[in-house]
């Protein structure tokens, strides 16, 4: 549906996006992942037509993009300022308004979760239900690719579990989504594919259960130091002391497990932590927080 070829955006020295280049078949939600300064938005924004790239090429449906491409898709910005003076009804009229091609108000509503607002004033609403209302308008003019940009920063745990129940629906109706993220959770939830970003390029992408497996190994027995102090010579794996346990680090979880009873170690008190996106964006983008 979508195919992103070498696409650079250069702003004087820097390159935002340098030579990235991905394709996004029907159906699925592909993700954007990386810190904060990756390149995510800029690449976003290049694809969705809003600024110009400095060099490559965006396809969709098989040819360039033509003026009708910003009908066709729907986007929910990372900020969008709303009038204070209109309803949350009122706003899905006026953008209704603005498209030949429309999906009813009330459909909008039901898939969204607005009833309960729709007569309220856009600044006395909850982040969540502005969240919401924004992807109601991304929406709006049935688009078959819909583009999110963090759609759920800022919300809180169960906000932002809400919004992502409303999404993976979306999904499951057919539709095709971009999203751009740095939460691992989300990606996890949300995304069939990710392409992970940093200082502009692509540096790893696929499935998470495949970029789990390809840049993560084993993970972390943790056991209170009493269970094994007496073992601590015979493990036959690396292990670190924290904070009074024992962190064991076995090439497999299970593994690790089996050879640990085999050694009539008490198990009581285990906690196993198994690689996760997390682990993966941090081992590819480091460690260090940074902008």
């Amino acid at each position: 549906m979508l195919e992103v070829k070498n696409l650079i955006k250069r702003y004087k020295a820097v390159d935002a996006v340098n030579d990235i280049s991905f394709s996004i078949p029907r159906g699925i939600c592909f993700g954007l992942l990386g810190p904060n300064g990756a390149g995510k938005t800029t690449a976003l924004e290049v694809i969705e037509d809003i600024i110009p790239p400095t060099g490559g090429e965006v396809l969709y449906n098989g040819a360039h993009r033509t003026s009708s491409f910003r009908e066709e898709v729907g986007i929910q910005f990372q900020h969008t300022t709303l009038l204070n003076f209109m309803t949350v009804r009122e706003t899905l009229a006026t953008f209704h308004s603005l498209y030949q091609q429309t999906e009813s108000i009330e459909h909008l509503v039901d898939i969204c979760r607005l009833d309960d607002i729709q007569g309220q004033m856009n600044n006395k609403i909850s982040g969540g239900q502005a969240q919401r209302l924004m992807l109601a308008l991304a929406l709006i003019n049935k688009p078959k690719l819909i583009f999110l940009d963090e759609p759920s920063t800022g919300l809180d745990p169960q906000a932002r579990r809400y919004l992502w129940e409303i999404i993976r629906n979306i999904k499951e109706n057919g539709k095709t989504i971009i999203l751009t993220t740095h939460s691992m959770d989300e990606a996890e939830y949300l995304c069939d594919e990710i392409a992970i970003m940093d200082h502009g390029k692509i540096i790893a992408q696929g499935s998470p259960a495949d970029l789990i497996e390809q840049y993560c190994e084993g993970g972390t027995i943790s056991l209170p130091r009493d269970n094994v102090k007496i073992h601590l010579a015979k493990l036959p794996y690396s292990y670190r002391e924290v904070n009074g346990r024992i962190e064991i680090m076995p090439d497999k979880v299970n593994t690790g497990l089996e050879k640990l009873l085999a050694m009539q170690i008490d198990l009581a008190g285990m906690m196993v932590h198994s690689p996760n996106l997390e682990d993966v964006f941090l081992n590819l983008t480091g460690r260090t927080l940074r902008d």
